[in-house]
């Protein structure tokens, strides 16, 4: 069975040759020049994997990738950026994507990390289900909607933001270890991940501040600890 690619992109000639040299590599394409169209062409063609262009008409490849891991929480995505490398690495990472290419790119290049990131779907496996509300502290954690609960006060969370909670949650009041958070949230613990974990880290202090008793505590070299007193 071919492995199937919702493409997007809105450049004529760059998407009219990468659409066919997946094609010649065997991969079932479907190719999106509008961000507007998109969700239909998800919902209809259920691709394996996403490769999405960030600067897109109409809705832009983030905003899409939000929505789309909504729908599928579990699928790849990869984007194609050609704005500042940090930017768009940090705010990619942010919205649920699982790897991202650099424009200008090799369709060589491309096509090892469609590959890898099809791989690593494979070989995951899968996550038991998690509760659908969970009390910490003075919040109510909420991974099914992707939001904290503090009080009135509702903190809507990204997709990552979710897994980085719920896997701090699971081990609660005990070391979380660094190197299975990335390698469970992300397949890999390459430092563009380890320096978005970083990230993710403080604002999910910053979501939790209003509570004194919890804690995501640093352990150098190690991990952290999700603590509550």
């Amino acid at each position: 069975m071919k492995h199937k690619i919702l493409y997007v992109e809105d450049e004529p000639f760059l998407s009219k040759v990468v659409k066919e040299t997946l094609e010649h590599q065997g991969f079932e394409v479907q190719l999106v020049k509008d961000g507007a169209l998109v969700v239909q062409a998800f919902d209809r063609f259920e691709p394996d994997i996403c490769v999405l262009d960030v600067m897109l008409p109409n809705i832009d490849g983030f905003a899409l990738g939000r929505i789309i891991k909504v729908r599928k929480p579990e699928i790849p995505i990869i984007f194609l950026t050609a704005k500042s490398f940090t930017e768009d690495v940090l705010t990619g990472f942010e919205v649920g994507a699982t790897d991202y290419v650099r424009k200008p790119f090799s369709i060589e290049e491309l096509i090892v990390r469609i590959q890898n990131q099809l791989r690593l779907r494979i070989n995951t496996p899968v996550q038991p289900a998690i509760a659908q509300s969970v009390q910490l502290g003075s919040y109510i954690f909420s991974p099914d909607r992707l939001e904290l609960k503090y009080g009135e006060e509702h903190i809507k969370l990204s997709y990552r933001e979710t897994q980085v909670l719920s896997l701090l949650t699971t081990n609660l009041n005990q070391p979380t270890d660094r190197k299975e958070l990335l390698l469970a949230v992300w397949g890999d613990d390459s430092f563009f991940n380890s320096r978005t974990l970083d990230v993710y880290i403080r604002k999910l202090r910053t979501y939790l501040q209003n509570d004194p008793k919890i804690e995501i505590i640093t352990l150098k070299g190690k991990g952290y600890v999700f603590h509550v007193g």
